[in-house]
């Protein structure tokens, strides 16, 4: 019997690059936080618009699914539109971030989410979206309540990934929440700004992490399975 090769390792140029840009997009996050913290406006309009094509560049280099890459840079559409303040980039942005779950449903397709965890979103997307209606503009509700459903629904499945996406799929719920409470004149916490990207970062790089650690996995199994046939 042959013995098992051991994995092999990135190329090292890869793996630079790749730490490389995790570095850059770290820093880039810090600068937005803090630059929302203190109310610097340079530095949010600088930083923000950088932040998910460094995402997306790393996943990239790691090795990740094109759907991935795909849905982070929806998300960076998204985040540039929702610079504008103005009801039509709004509603703009809130469809490229729609694309991007899109393109989150079909890379978790495989995984397999808890009946359970379904049914506490389906009751969170119900009470949210019947507390949120009345306050919303009459022109915002029926697109509101179609994303959130869209958003719930790649929340749930992102926890088939396990516990990373699965939490980066909550926190990317309770990030849009806090986005649609300023617009229904809810009760915010001070800087919600920063709440807002600081939960959004997160659950993006969290759905990263997930997606590449499944992947990993995936691809560690496929091997398995082909040296056990071979």
């Amino acid at each position: 019997m042959s013995a098992r090769p051991a994995a092999v390792p990135a190329p090292p140029t890869r793996e630079r690059l790749a730490r490389l840009l995790l570095a850059a997009f770290l820093l880039v996050a810090l600068c937005e936080l803090v630059s929302l913290a203190l109310g610097r406006e340079t530095g949010h309009l600088v930083a923000k618009p950088l932040l998910m094509p460094l995402l997306a560049a790393y996943t990239a280099v790691r090795g990740g699914p094109p759907l991935l890459t795909g849905a982070l840079l929806f998300g960076w559409g998204g985040d540039v539109l929702l610079m504008f303040d103005a009801d039509g980039a709004f509603l703009a942005g809130m469809g490229f971030f729609a694309a991007g779950h899109v393109c989150y449903l079909v890379l978790f397709r495989r995984g397999r989410p808890q009946g359970l965890l379904g049914a506490v979103y389906v009751l969170i997307l119900a009470v949210t979206v019947a507390l949120l209606w009345p306050g919303l503009p009459a022109e915002l509700r029926v697109p509101v309540a179609g994303y959130s459903l869209l958003l719930t629904a790649m929340a749930w499945r992102a926890g088939g990934l396990g516990p990373l996406a699965g939490a980066g799929g909550a926190l990317f719920l309770l990030s849009d929440t806090l986005i649609a409470a300023g617009i229904a004149d809810w009760p915010r916490p001070p800087a919600p700004d920063f709440w807002i990207m600081l939960s959004y970062l997160a659950a993006q790089s969290l759905l990263a992490a997930g997606s590449l650690r499944h992947g990993s996995r995936a691809r560690a199994r496929a091997y398995g399975a082909g040296r056990a046939t071979g």
